[in-house]
C-alpha cells in the first residue's frame, strides 16, 4: 500500500511537469499525473516528464476527461478514430514514467438517475480501451463520477461481467456527491481497486484537507484493507481546499501516519 499527492491537487498553481518536480522536492514517492490538455499527451511531453519525476513513483495518469474520453464511445468512426489516436498518444507518455494504471472516467451522464444506455456496447468500448493500452503495460481502473455512467452501485459489476482485466478507482468525494456512502462502492469492486481518491468535508460540507474534516479515514482505511487493498490512496483535492502548501503536505503526513497504522497492524 502506497500514500502520496496526484498532481491534480496543484491544477492552476503549477503546469503539470512543474507540479510533479514541485511534489518530488518535498519528498512525495507516489503520485497520480493528471494530464492538464492536448499538448501534454504527446510522446515528447512524456520523456520531459520522465526526467521531472526524479524519485517519485507514478502510480497512475489521469486525462481531463471531457477531452477525448466521451468520444471514445462515440458511433461516428471518425471521431472515435481520432480519440482513440489521443488515447494511444497519452499512453506512450504514460509508459515512459512507468504509470501503471489508466484513471479513467468514461462517458457523462449529466441525469444521474433513470437514464437508459445500451451496456453491451458501452461494455464492447471498454474491452477495446483495454486491449489498446495493455501493450504499454497499463491497466483500465474505471472511477466512480457522479456525473459519468459509473455513479450508481452496479454499473461497475456489470462492466466486470462483460470485459477482462478492468480495474477499479475509488473517489470518496465523488461518492458522496453521488449520494452513495463509499463503503457501497468497496464492496462493489473489492478485489479489484488499484487506487483511491481522498479528500475530506468539514461539518458545512464544504471540501477540504484530509484530517481537516469530519471524515473518519480510519473507517475508510479499515475497510480498504479488509478487501484487500494493496494499491496507491492519493491525495486529489482543488486548489481552494487549502491556502498554504505546508497545509497539503502535513495532510499527507496525516495519512501516511494513520494508513500505517491501520494497513501494518
Amino acid at each position: 500500500m502506497k500514500t502520496g499527492i496526484s498532481t491534480a491537487s496543484l491544477f492552476t498553481r503549477f503546469n503539470t511537469e512543474d507540479a510533479l518536480s514541485f511534489l518530488d522536492k518535498n519528498g512525495v514517492k507516489t503520485s497520480e499525473i493528471f494530464f492538464e490538455s492536448f499538448c501534454e499527451y504527446k510522446e515528447d511531453f512524456g520523456k520531459i516528464l520522465k526526467e521531472r519525476k526524479k524519485n517519485i513513483e507514478v502510480h497512475s495518469v489521469h486525462s481531463m476527461t471531457t477531452q477525448f474520453e466521451p468520444q471514445l464511445f462515440s458511433i461516428n468512426e471518425r471521431a472515435s478514430g481520432d480519440s482513440f489516436f489521443w488515447l494511444n498518444e497519452m499512453m506512450k507518455s504514460a509508459q515512459l514514467v512507468g504509470a501503471k494504471y489508466y484513471t479513467f472516467h468514461g462517458q457523462p451522464r449529466y441525469l444521474r438517475k433513470n437514464v437508459s444506455f445500451n451496456i453491451d456496447r458501452i461494455a464492447g468500448t471498454v474491452q477495446k480501451i483495454i486491449d489498446a493500452i495493455k501493450p504499454y503495460n497499463i491497466s483500465l481502473a474505471y472511477e466512480n463520477v457522479h456525473w459519468c455512467n459509473y455513479n450508481y452501485i452496479g454499473f461497475f459489476a456489470e462492466l466486470k461481467r462483460r470485459t477482462e482485466g478492468l480495474k477499479g478507482t475509488l473517489d470518496i468525494k465523488q461518492a458522496r456527491l453521488s449520494e452513495i456512502p463509499y463503503y457501497k462502492y468497496i464492496d462493489e469492486m473489492k478485489g479489484d481497486i488499484v487506487t483511491v481518491h481522498i479528500s475530506d468535508v468539514d461539518n458545512d460540507g464544504k471540501m477540504c484537507l484530509p484530517g481537516k474534516g469530519v471524515t473518519d479515514f480510519y473507517e475508510l482505511f479499515s475497510r480498504l484493507k479488509d478487501v484487500g487493498f494493496n494499491g496507491a490512496i492519493l491525495l486529489e483535492v482543488y486548489q481552494n481546499d487549502y491556502k498554504e502548501f505546508s497545509e497539503l503536505f502535513s495532510s499527507l503526513n496525516f495519512i501516511e501516519e494513520l494508513a500505517d497504522k491501520v494497513f501494518n497492524k
